[in-house]
């Protein structure tokens, strides 16, 4: 088996080609992939190079860890059927490349204890759920609150937002210096931190990656107030121990989502209740994969970048 898959063979060396693909076990699921997100994150790092050692990385590389698509093949042991359509956060069934993520390919194998049924409705939105369960993640369970400030209006802080005003909790305000990322709130303010003179915050979420920030944020919190690093921060996290000793200060780290979390988000997101779709600004065929990955990451404007495999 062969698919047609982004690969990205060295930092800023980006294109579509065509990879091997290792053949389905019984517990294995065919997607032909439908749509495939970029992430502004992670994502980017690897291809300026900027990633830090981590875990199964390396080069060439298939990117991509948000993909919805259609069951193609289902082993007898999947408990899927042809015809379902799927959300998959990557894959690593590729030979000759590294599958860390794996999602952005016409056709990829993975083990059905991945795959999360959606409704085929949601469209290029599918591809989104990931982003959502992650955002669901840093709020949700045993001694968690939600935010009263969160740093950055991007797609992460948009969701950090939307997801605090469905708890029925007191719209946060969202920080963001950037104009073109000032709209599009829904229920809540979005303002430059130079006009915000509160200092007396409880739960500050930072979704914007900059880990330079923390002491400023230190110094936003009031006694005993929580910091909670949504982002991935590639330089090593340091700050003023005095200020922080002052507020007594807690720090907590957000990784990725869990099972509960995808589970909880689909619910909601098919329910009509938390909206995605609107969160897509920017859509390119998969032939023009080189183009539409520059633009999702140098464009401010591009909040999420979507790449349609139905044409590749």
């Amino acid at each position: 088996m062969q698919s047609k898959a982004v690969i990205l063979s060295a930092p800023r060396k980006l294109a579509l080609g065509r990879v091997g693909i290792t053949p389905p076990a019984a517990d294995d699921i065919v997607v032909a992939v439908r749509h495939s997100g970029i992430s502004t994150g992670t994502e980017k790092l690897f291809w300026s190079g900027d990633m830090p050692p981590f875990p199964g990385m390396g080069y060439p590389l298939i990117p991509g860890y948000e993909a919805a698509g259609e069951v193609v093949e289902a082993g007898a042991d999947s408990g899927f059927r042809v015809g379902e359509h799927v959300f998959v956060p990557g894959a690593s069934c590729y030979e000759g490349a590294h599958g860390l993520f794996g999602a952005a390919a016409e056709t990829l194998v993975t083990k059905a204890g991945r795959a999360t049924r959606i409704d085929r409705g949601l469209g290029a939105a599918g591809a989104l759920l990931a982003l959502a369960a992650t955002a669901r993640h840093a709020m949700a369970g045993p001694h968690k609150a939600v935010p009263d400030l969160i740093v950055g209006h991007g797609v992460l802080g948009r969701l950090l937002a939307r997801l605090t005003i469905l708890a029925g909790a007191p719209a946060p305000t969202v920080w963001d210096i950037d104009p073109a990322r000032m709209d599009g709130a829904q229920g809540y303010n979005v303002i430059h931190p130079d006009t915000d003179d509160r200092r007396d915050y409880m739960s500050v979420y930072d979704a914007s990656g900059q880990g330079d920030l923390l002491n400023d944020l230190i110094g936003r919190i009031g006694k005993g107030g929580e910091i909670v690093l949504a982002g991935f921060y590639t330089a090593p996290l340091q700050f003023a121990f005095p200020p922080a000793f002052m507020k007594e200060a807690r720090l907590r780290i957000s990784a990725e989502w869990a099972a509960d979390d995808m589970a909880a988000t689909k619910a909601l997101v098919e329910a009509g209740i938390l909206e995605l779709a609107n969160l897509i600004t920017h859509r390119q065929p998969a032939s023009a994969a080189e183009k539409a990955y520059e633009t999702a990451f140098t464009d401010p404007t591009c909040l999420k970048m979507i790449l349609n495999w139905d044409t590749a």
